[in-house]
């Protein structure tokens, strides 16, 4: 026993000290003066500043703009500051440095996090974004790291205290609430990607022979699923039917397919799991199993039902289309220093596990070029930049007229170096509101 004792108190010593019941906490906070958080572009995110009382106060230069990316230091501790608390609450400086400050009767200057946020980015996203409901969440492919991470409505963390006990009085704000990774939405037509995976690995060889004609609806048994805004499509083949988003179509994809199968898929896809980040999020919920009914298959074939997803996981399978079938675990720092500057930790990319083959990924990767092309989002075409993408107009309640817009994509599309996730609350079209916010951020991204 005592053995395991010191075994999970090794392995394990940054649960421990984040641990709330942990009296350490309270010994590293009078020892070391917290340390600051930095954008990757070396642009304080959050600092102490220290009274010539003594009297400590954390300061978000910022305010509002990266509320719940960075978070708030008291009151629980949420975000990178609670994520990173570990190192924030601790001190690397050298020996010299802490006799330095024993002398003069100070705190030992604490170690500081420098994360992967881009300043720029995360502006052009909350701009866009505007006094919608919503989150957006841009990140790269390849290595995981997360650029920006936008969620409104938000707060000035500098007021976290004075305002508090009347937000969490308030049973209908839900100002606290990350919406990029704890916000669970049905996904609409962005949806659509994990249906017609499910086609493919069922019809690797003749899916491109798939054909249907649109006349607006399908019905199965009572249940009839529309085509938004009661379009009729016409005669369509796989990449039409996704390009243009076409309801029925997939729902006819969807009473194909087998759903042991299909459940079996949404677990490759991390659906119903635990997921490989340091801070808080939810779990997205679909069970598609043999004995899941038509009506609910019907719905689930179009993002809709019971159908929830966080932008957060969104994000992950769309950026593991763009590298080749693996995801990257997500992060938000990129490194510990002490005073000096000197790096205390360095956090690197690293693969969490393949979703899907290279070859299903370069098919989804031209069924979402070809919705930027032809389909639902050319409003990104003819641009200096290529890009790839799925919108998405998912609905919420029982008005027809009322949906969530979303876009989930990467750019450039034959060599993806950025993925942006967005969802804009009660919005409408994802075509029309969503793709123009990811024009601006893949905008300033390229600098076009």
């Amino acid at each position: 026993m005592m053995g395991y004792t010191c075994h999970y108190a090794a392995t394990n010593k940054q649960e421990l000290i984040n641990n709330s019941y942990n009296g350490r906490q309270e010994i590293f906070a009078a020892q070391n003066t917290r340390g600051s958080i930095y954008a990757a572009g070396g642009q304080v995110l959050a600092e102490t500043q220290t009274d010539e009382d003594g009297t400590e106060k954390r300061v978000y230069p910022y305010e509002n703009l990266f509320a719940h990316a960075v978070g708030y230091a008291s009151n629980g501790r949420f975000g990178i500051e609670a994520a990173a608390n570990y190192y924030l609450i601790n001190s690397n400086a050298k020996l010299s440095d802490k006799v330095a400050s024993d002398v003069a009767g100070v705190k030992y200057p604490g170690d500081s996090v420098v994360t992967t946020l881009d300043v720029s980015l995360q502006d052009i996203a909350s701009r866009s974004l505007g006094v919608y409901k919503g989150a957006i969440i841009v990140s790269e492919p390849a290595t995981g790291k997360i650029l920006a991470m936008v969620s409104k409505p938000d707060y000035d963390p500098n007021e976290i205290d004075a305002i508090w006990e009347e937000v969490i009085q308030d049973k209908e704000s839900t100002i606290l609430l990350n919406r990029a990774t704890q916000g669970l939405y049905p996904p609409g037509s962005t949806f659509k990607i994990v249906t017609a995976l499910e086609y493919i690995r069922e019809n690797p060889d003749s899916y491109g022979q798939y054909r249907y004609q649109c006349n607006g609806r399908y019905s199965a048994g009572q249940d009839t699923i529309n085509c938004y805004h009661g379009s009729v499509h016409g005669s369509e083949d796989f990449t039409k039917s996704f390009a243009k988003s076409c309801n029925a179509s997939f729902a006819n994809i969807g009473m194909q397919l087998d759903r042991a199968k299909w459940g079996s898929t949404l677990d490759s896809l991390l659906f119903n799991q635990e997921l490989p980040v340091s801070f808080a999020y939810n779990k997205s919920r679909l069970v598609v199993d043999a004995g899941t009914s038509d009506s609910e298959i019907l719905q689930a074939s179009i993002g809709q039902g019971t159908t929830q997803i966080t932008p957060l996981h969104l994000n992950m399978i769309t950026c593991a289309i763009a590298n080749n079938g693996t995801v990257m675990k997500p992060y938000l720092v990129d490194h510990v220093k002490n005073n000096e500057g000197n790096i205390i930790k360095q956090f690197s990319p690293d693969a969490y596990r393949k979703l899907l083959s290279e070859e299903e990924a370069a098919a989804l990767t031209e069924l979402m070029t070809a919705v930027v092309e032809s389909g639902t989002g050319t409003k990104l075409s003819g641009l200096t930049y290529t890009a790839a993408g799925k919108t998405g107009s998912a609905e919420y309640n029982n008005i027809k007229t009322d949906s969530h817009a979303w876009f989930t994509g990467f750019a450039p599309a034959e060599e993806p170096e950025v993925c942006v996730t967005i969802i804009i609350e009660g919005a409408g079209s994802g075509g029309d509101y969503a793709v123009p916010i990811a024009k601006r951020i893949f905008d300033e991204y390229f600098g076009a």
